[in-house]
């Protein structure tokens, strides 16, 4: 099981492609059914966005939540249930 490192979530590299209610994610490198403008390999931990794949990120480290884009075409962004490493530490 991955966790999340970091506060922001800048740094997760975990597998999670689902959000925390239950929907897939969108791959980072498309553009449907949700455009974005999260496209600059700079944003992602994996080094690239095709390498993020569909897995939770926070591409502008804002916040303190990963999420990703859903599949959904009515809901389209939602926040992903990846506990922090310091909850497992304790």
């Amino acid at each position: 099981m991955y966790c999340n490192p970091t506060p922001d979530g800048s740094e997760y590299l975990g597998r999670v492609s689902v959000t925390e209610t239950g929907r897939q994610c969108q791959e980072w490198s498309a553009q449907a059914p949700h455009t974005h403008s999260y496209t600059q390999d700079s944003m992602f931990p994996d080094a690239t966005v095709k390498a993020a794949v569909n897995y939770c990120r926070n591409p502008s480290a804002s916040g303190s939540s990963l999420w990703c884009f859903t599949t959904d075409v009515n809901i389209e962004r939602e926040p992903c249930d990846v506990h922090s490493c310091s909850e497992y530490r304790q």
